[in-house]
């Protein structure tokens, strides 16, 4: 169920190792809002959900967004390879670093890959593209990921599916499957977890709520 064929490789541009670990100032707290269980719910859900919205799962494919978009992308299609016989489990990766547009603010970014599966032949013609991500904020990273997909192809249609939509949009940008909807400040940080990228149990926590103060 691995990506097959790959787009060719872009130059790797250094980039500085960012913390993405919930805060231990004194002064905040971290809560536990998924839990191992409720993320594998909340997939088997969407999956169901992608079947029932596309009437069965025909010329699907499920494009992550690296990181942890690429995993939530590769559980889905095994959760759509059980519910749909037909569909073949395969999935791709969609990578947006030169498609920001905050490299001017932040220009240090690893440069990833786009691998689609080898079936496609590198290409989205007439596909119904399911990009897959763990959170949803802003909607700038989305933004820059239609703007890859131009250089794929023209894909019939394009969906989202986000394990976390934490509000705060800039752009009139919305989820088409989402695992759980996560009232937030801007203050707050919320951080998926996943065994296979990070090691232990699945998790989302939120982090930078202070102490005392009302969830």
């Amino acid at each position: 169920m691995n990506p097959g064929s790959r787009m060719p490789e872009s130059s790797a541009i250094p980039s500085s190792p960012q913390s993405t670990e919930p805060s231990t100032d004194p002064g905040t707290a971290a809560r536990t809002v998924l839990g191992e269980a409720d993320i594998a719910r909340a997939l088997t859900r969407i999956a169901h959900e992608i079947v029932e919205r596309n009437k069965g799962a025909a010329d699907l494919l499920l494009l992550g967004i690296p990181t942890r978009g690429v995993q939530l992308a590769h559980r889905l299609a095994e959760r759509l390879a059980q519910i749909e016989p037909s569909f073949n489990g395969e999935y791709g990766t969609l990578d947006v670093t030169m498609y920001r547009d905050d490299l001017r603010r932040q220009p240090t970014r690893a440069v990833g890959q786009t691998v689609l599966p080898g079936s496609l032949d590198g290409t989205i013609d007439d596909k119904v593209v399911v990009l897959v991500d763990d959170v949803l904020f802003s909607g700038r990273t989305i933004r820059a990921a239609l703007d890859a997909l131009n250089d794929l192809g023209r894909p019939r249609v394009v969906q989202l599916a986000a394990l976390v939509d934490r509000g705060h949009r800039e752009l009139p940008i919305r989820a088409d499957y989402v695992g759980k909807n996560l009232p937030t400040s801007r203050s707050e940080r919320v951080r998926v977890r996943l065994s296979d990228v990070d090691g232990g149990a699945d998790s989302v926590v939120i982090s930078g709520v202070e102490k005392g103060a009302g969830s």
